[in-house]
């Protein structure tokens, strides 16, 4: 039987402050208190309780045949904890079923992967124990800031004790062949990897609600169909999207939750899917060949690689700065420091000083709290200012 695989993205990035009008060297306080547990507690409401609800609704409902798979950044994890608290329980809940599985990434939701191998393994290794700490499971699988994916990361998440790993099921890697199999790592052999079916995972996470789309509006019975539609020798369909799909990109008044309640019901009478979790996928399934990513990949924009963090001198000249303290961060040990390396790593930030303006404008706009990349850019910089001088003092 073949298996469907949902997995989902919980990720709440800390916000920066407006920090050009402070005293440079004189107030620390860089991030939005405010602002961050507003939008915690917001999302929270719209989506994390009643999807949780959901969830364990359905899976009380269908026992084994429906199982998900998630991962939650450490930033999110820190957020919950000091803003939701019983958001933690709802989530440990889930854990508890035994058909909920979680999955490892980087502690800061950051892009170490491709700037700092220490770094990355360190983040790896941290966030690895907040999972076991608080839902009970060591991760098995990796998955990598925004599906981050190359052979040279491919080959430091196998030597990290991995054995399997999430990424984009991007046309221009893939090229006639399918995302709907399991694959292996071109430097690992023993590393295998999951690809998202970006048709399918794009169809609910962007397009559920738009009316000027042909295939408006979704049921639970159209999409099984499509489903049911893929080619017969397709082993996994693999939908990977953000959890923050529910309820907050897609709001309840869209019929987003009453599409979810249905939809594992009549995916399970068609009788040719299994919902599994990621490792189950792999337990189930061998590798019909290799991937080879000699460069960088991942599941944003129309790209599908890494420019919407690294792609303008912007970026470049603040990925630099920040990485050029690594070693100096090594040497100190001041728990607030330490912390604000964590948050100022964050890709967020990054990723609002893109300057892409055509097809992925308007995806780059959401959840952005400055005008412009210029802007987000000031802001970072003046706030990274501040953290070089303090550094600069604990080392001396």
């Amino acid at each position: 039987m073949k298996t469907i695989c949902f997995y989902f993205q919980v990720h709440q990035p800390f916000r920066l402050r407006t920090y050009r009008f402070f005293d440079m060297g004189v107030d620390h306080n860089y991030f939005d208190e405010y602002q961050n547990r507003y939008l915690a507690q917001r999302i929270a409401e719209r989506c994390y309780f009643p999807m949780n609800e959901l969830l364990l609704k359905l899976i009380n409902k269908h026992g084994d045949d429906f199982k998900i798979t998630f991962s939650i950044s450490g930033m999110a994890l820190e957020q919950f904890q000091k803003y939701v608290p019983n958001l933690i329980e709802s989530f440990q809940n889930l854990a508890k079923t035994g058909n909920v599985e979680f999955l490892a990434e980087t502690y800061s939701h950051s892009l170490a992967s491709i700037m700092d191998k220490d770094e990355f393994e360190l983040q790896v290794e941290r966030h690895s124990k907040k999972i076991e700490e608080l839902f009970g499971q060591k991760p098995k699988v990796f998955r990598n800031t925004e599906l981050i994916y190359s052979d040279d990361i491919s080959e430091s998440v196998a030597k990290m004790g991995f054995n399997g790993m999430l990424t984009e099921g991007a046309k221009h890697v893939l090229g006639w062949r399918s995302p709907n199999f399991v694959y292996k790592s071109a430097t690992n052999d023993n590393l295998k990897i999951l690809l998202r079916n970006f048709n399918l995972s794009n169809d609910i996470s962007f397009r559920f609600s738009n009316r000027n789309w042909s295939q408006w509006p979704i049921t639970a019975e159209k999409y099984t169909k499509w489903i049911n539609e893929l080619p017969e020798d397709a082993q996994t369909v693999n939908i990977f999207m953000d959890y923050e799909t529910f309820g907050e990109h897609q709001v309840a008044e869209t019929g987003i939750f009453n599409f979810f309640e249905a939809l594992p019901e009549n995916i399970l009478k068609s009788g040719d899917y299994k919902f599994a979790t990621v490792s189950e996928v792999f337990e189930k399934f061998e590798p019909v060949a290799s991937i080879h990513v000699p460069w960088p990949m991942s599941w944003a924009d129309e790209e599908r690689d890494i420019t919407a963090w690294r792609g303008n001198e912007l970026q470049e000249d603040a990925f630099e700065k920040l990485y050029s303290l690594k070693d100096k961060i090594k040497k100190i040990d001041d728990p607030a420091i330490k912390r604000d390396w964590d948050y100022l790593q964050t890709s967020d930030h990054f990723y609002y000083m893109c300057t892409k303006w055509f097809s992925d404008g308007e995806i780059h706009k959401y959840f952005n709290p400055y005008g412009s990349p210029y802007d987000a850019y000031i802001n970072y910089m003046n706030v990274l200012s501040d953290f070089i001088l303090r550094v600069e003092k604990a080392v001396k």
